[in-house]
């Protein structure tokens, strides 16, 4: 049963490092459904939000923005490191300016009279599963996901497989959560599986 939100229906595209969600991102997009992909907007955000950069300088790292006004990764991404404190306190500004992003986007694309979608890899620890009505899980075998992470980013199996160990918790979703189950091995045909999902 999907829970009752704001129009148009807004499904998540979630999975693993590997699992394949951009590609099934990529599908949807060619079918002319919008897609707003967090990772993307997330990084547009932080370079281009003057008010998220500030609250970042406040309560993160005050060396977050250049005399330029441009956004100092390399010293946040310092300060962060040697404090899972402020790297919490950084996750929740940079969640929480991605969801009111999400919701003027949502807003924007009402009149479309389409089914919309929020590509995320972390959909539940991040608290995004609250603002979606359900959710497709994008998922494959895990050494397929990890020839496929090792084929476009040069890491090595070992580099993978941490990734993979770190999003652990993403495995567990709340009770009652709607999600449809997308297998991306390689071998099942993913459009019949899309076209079945979008007719629920």
């Amino acid at each position: 049963m999907i829970r009752q939100f704001a129009t148009p229906r807004l499904t998540a595209i979630s999975g693993g490092i590997g699992a394949g969600k951009s590609v099934v991102s990529a599908i949807l997009t060619a079918m002319n459904f919008p897609v707003y992909d967090c990772d993307t907007r997330a990084i547009a955000l932080v370079e281009r939000n003057e008010e998220l950069k500030q609250l970042i300088c406040v309560h993160v790292c005050p060396d977050a923005v250049t005399p330029d006004g441009a956004y100092n990764r390399q010293a946040v991404s310092r300060t962060v490191f040697a404090d899972k404190a402020l790297l919490n306190k950084l996750n929740s500004l940079i969640h929480a300016a991605v969801f009111a992003d999400l919701a003027e986007w949502r807003n924007a694309n009402a009149n479309a009279g389409k089914r919309l979608f929020v590509e995320s890899a972390i959909l539940y620890s991040s608290g995004l599963w609250q603002h979606v009505n359900d959710a497709w899980e994008i998922t494959a075998p895990r050494e397929i996901r990890v020839r496929r992470v090792m084929k476009r980013s040069g890491l090595t199996a070992r580099q993978v497989l941490a990734r993979i160990d770190a999003q652990k918790t993403e495995n567990t979703r709340p009770d009652n959560f709607p999600v449809t189950e997308i297998i991306n091995d390689g071998a099942t045909p993913l459009l019949p599986q899309i076209l079945t999902a979008l007719s629920h």
